[in-house]
Order: C-alpha cells, then structure tokens, then sequence
C-alpha cells in the first residue's frame, strides 16, 4: 500500500466525485460538480488537500480563506462560501476556512482524516493565518434529538459519552467548539441541520508579518524503552507494540524506535529447542510481525524504526531491522557487525549493505547495537548525509550499555548529527540467554552553542520501561554545518585519508505492500 497526501489536481475529479458519492450515501451520496472544484483549484490551489492511496483519491480537504469578520460567527454555509461561488475567498484574509472534509468509507480504517488536518494545519501556519475555522457536522445528533438539546449533546460527546464520528474526531484534533449553528447544512436529516462551529488556533500567528512555517524543521522522536516480559500469545505482544505507536503518535511524533530483539520473548514458545534451532523458529514470525508493523505506521501516522528480528535468507540467520514508512512503503537494514555472543549462540552473519534512507523528515541511518561501536559505518551514512542516527540495541550489563551511549555520542559529535537510542529493560526467565538486560534510552545531539551543554537532548529512567519524546531541529544541523565552533565534517583531512565503501549498493528494496481491497 503507498500513501501519498498532496494537493488536488483537476485530473483527480472523478476519484473525488465516486470517493464522495460513498461517504455521504447516508444523506443522499452528495457530491461537487467539476466546475466547483475548477472553481476551488484556480482560486485557491494549495488550499485543495487530498490522500492518495495506490494511485487513487481516497479523502478529500477542500478549504477557502477568509476575512472572518465580515461573516461572524452568525452565518451559514450558503453565506460562507459565497452561495457555493466561493466568491468569498479572500487571499488577504486572516482565516482558513474548511469547507469539505470527506473520506472514502472503505479507507476509514487507515486515519486518513488526521493526515488531511494536519496537513490543513501546516498551510494555515505556513500562510500565518490566524485559525481554522469549520462548519461541522454532528451526524450521531439524530439519535439522541428527542432528549438532547445541541448543547447538551455537545458537552456528552466532549465527556466521552456519546460518540460522533465527525465531532469526537474534530475534538481530538485540537479543534474547540465556539458555538452551535442552526440552519447551517439544509438535507442534513442526520445533523438535524444542526452544526457546530468549530476552531484551531495557529499558535505561530503572528500579526501584520509574513513568515513561513516554523515548524518545518523540527522532528519529533519517540524512543520506547522495552520492558522485556513473556505474553500469553503474539496478540498479546502486538497490543504491546500497538499502546507505546498509539501513545507516541497522540503526541504527534515523527519517528518512534523500538530496541533491538525487541520480540524475543516470543521465542519462550520454543525454548526446549537448541538455541540455534529456537531463533531459526523465531523468524519465522519475522514477516507476519513486519506486516503488523507496517500496518501501525499507517495507522498511526508515524515512520517506525526497528526493533530487529532475526531473519532467515538464503538459509543465513541475519539480525535485521526495518524502516517502516507511514506512506505504506518500508526498507530493511541487516546488522553490519555481528557481535562474538551472536555468533556463539545462534550462528548469525552480517549484512553488507550501509546507506541512509530517506524519509519526510529528511535522511536517517541505522545502526543495530554493535554497529554503533564502529566509527566508520557511521561516517559513511554521515558522507551520505544522514541527520538522524536511530540504534535500536540490546545490552545484559551496564558497561554493554556503557560501550553503546558513549560510542553513539560520539557518533552524533563525529558526524554532526542527533543519534537516538533504543534498549530493553527486566529480566527474561525462562528463554535462553536472554535473562538480564541493562538499558537507558535516550536522544544525542552535536556539541556546541546551540544544543544542549552536556550533549544529551533528553535520556529516560534507567531500566525503567517507558518512552521518551524529544524534539530535535535540523537547521540547527546546517548552522552547525556551516558555522559551528568547529567543523568535524568539513575540517576531515581528506587529502591524508578516507573511509570508503568496497562494495557498491544493490537495488533499494523499497517495497509497496498493495491489499486485496486496494
């Protein structure tokens, strides 16, 4: 599955038009005729939002700007949009005004409205407008008319005791409730054309002032800190996984890293086996945990890095972790440095492929515990322009750990970027060399002015499983770049020595998973 969230072309007209035929069937299955998005697109092309999904418009933002004064808060949608004109849009304006938010009934499941908001967000920031602000509609409102006053439903539905598809998910977006509007939607049985007018507010506006997007170069990263624990089956552990993407993605985070083996106490199931033979079993709930994985990153919006699994290929045991996209698509990265207990006990070889990956947020790398340990790997994703260092890992004892941090802090020095740390924490009874692990996660950052004066940007509880948010910005990576009391990257003596890869990368394996459905 490729997920894709862009502007609306006139191209896109007939996948919007049966897209929307289907999520309003309840009322009629109403739709725009072509010359209204004509209309839209010329008037106002970067306000037209859309998700793609494997070629084809699923959900739909359209929005308008206006001077919100001249309409009030009295007003309806005939008025708001110029009678359907959308004469009223003004590019002076201090208001982005959503008009239509709308999507495919089939595609629900993916939270592609979220994506259209927040995407709806970034223009109004980008064009310093003041708000959003939205007529929405209340459809759950029909069933409850003969006791609840608009009001009163409202105030249920903000405590979580009725549920509205469209009220619950705009509150759960940051939106506010200003007041209730009657007479805004006329046909809107299930509404009972009521509707509540709703608002977001840029906290970046700024008055009189032109700016662009400040946000633009800050990248949330989530670290989970993994409390290894046995479960009763693999639903168990995928509910595991699924609270700490749910948790970090409601703080609306870019990245999240899970650690190293972070799905070892699956392999209690075959701990009778020889150790060899039980990891060899172990992968081979590899693909159907990736899968899970890549589900979770669209579902939540979130790119996923890690955590590693062993993996069967050709019939060699390698320990690799995956880039999962929240576009749909995901990459895989095998460790590079196997380390001595690796091989002892489960027979495993190293990868021999080094590259960064890209994503929305820029260019990042991984490295899988041990591979932190090795300065030239890093120098390599770092020549290739890598921003962000994710290492998911897995440490037994304090100075394993110790190894770890201090190499990963120098990497983000060495290479002028930030290195995040994944580990797991608790004890594993019961399943074969993996009874004890040390770990304190955490996010590095370069050393000079403009970061933190111990190089630490944020680090979790020691051996205490929970996770870390922490926001990092990569301009402040340029200005290092180009400016910084010293200049690791640029000062290199190149002229004396080089670190160079001896093998050429094969084709990215850049992989779509497409559904059924789709």
């Amino acid at each position: 599955m490729k997920i894709v969230t862009r502007n609306l072309t006139k191209e896109d007209y007939q996948d919007l038009k049966a897209t929307m035929i289907e999520a309003y069937r309840g009322i009629g299955g109403q739709y725009w005729h072509e010359d209204k998005i004509d209309i839209l697109l010329e008037k106002f092309p970067e306000g037209q939002l859309c998700v793609e999904v494997d070629g084809k418009v699923v959900a739909c933002a359209l929005a308008i700007v206006v001077k919100y004064d001249k309409y009030g808060d009295e007003h309806t949608y005939q008025e708001i949009t110029g009678n359907y004109s959308f004469r009223t849009h003004d590019p002076k304006g201090d208001v982005l005004y959503g008009i239509e938010v709308f999507v495919h009934p089939g595609y629900r499941d993916l939270r592609l409205g979220r994506r259209l908001y927040d995407a709806r967000k970034e223009v109004c920031e980008r064009l310093n407008l003041r708000s959003i602000v939205a007529g929405g509609r209340i459809p759950n409102y029909n069933t409850y008319s003969n006791e609840l006053t608009p009001k009163e439903y409202i105030e249920k539905v903000k405590r979580r005791e009725i549920y509205d598809s469209t009220l619950t998910f705009q509150l759960a977006n940051d939106f506010h409730v200003r007041k209730v509007l009657k007479s805004y939607l006329p046909g809107d049985t299930e509404s009972k054309e009521y509707a509540t007018l709703l608002e977001w507010n840029n906290i970046y506006f700024q008055p009189d002032k032109n700016r662009t997007n400040p946000s633009d170069s800050i990248i949330r990263i989530g670290v989970v800190q993994w409390q290894m624990r046995l479960f009763n089956n693999v639903q168990a552990f995928y509910d595991q996984v699924e609270f700490f993407v749910d948790a970090v993605s409601s703080y609306k985070a870019d990245f999240i890293l899970f650690p190293e083996f972070f799905n070892m106490p699956l392999l209690a199931e075959f701990n009778y086996m020889p150790e060899p033979q039980a990891i060899r079993q172990l992968a081979t709930y590899t693909e159907e945990v990736r899968k899970k994985m890549q589900e979770f990153a669209i579902s939540y919006n979130v790119n996923i890095v890690g955590g590693s699994m062993p993996l069967m290929d050709g019939g060699q045991l390698y320990n690799a972790a995956y880039l999962y996209r929240r576009d749909g698509t995901f990459e895989e990265y095998r460790k590079t440095h196997i380390t001595p207990n690796e091989v002892k006990h489960y027979g495993m070889v190293g990868g021999d492929e080094v590259h960064v990956f890209d994503t929305d947020c820029g260019k990042i790398g991984i490295a899988i515990c041990y591979d932190v340990e090795f300065p030239e790997l890093s120098r390599i994703l770092g020549k290739q322009g890598m921003e962000i260092l994710f290492v998911p890992f897995l440490t037994d004892t304090q100075n394993g750990y110790m190894r770890v941090r201090n190499c990963a802090q120098a990497r983000a020095i060495e290479n002028e970027c930030y290195v995040a740390i994944s580990g797991c924490v608790g004890n594993l009874p019961g399943v074969e060399n993996m009874d004890i692990h040390y770990a304190q996660s955490a996010v590095f950052t370069p050393s000079d002015f403009q970061f933190p004066t111990n190089a630490i940007k944020s680090e979790a509880t020691p051996n205490t499983e929970m996770m870390l948010i922490a926001d990092v910005d990569l301009v402040q990576l340029k200005e290092l770049h180009e400016h910084g009391s010293v200049q690791t990257m640029k000062d290199r003596r190149t002229d004396l020595y080089d670190v160079t890869m001896k093998k050429s990368r094969r084709k990215p394996k850049v992989v779509i998973n497409r559904t059924e459905e789709a």
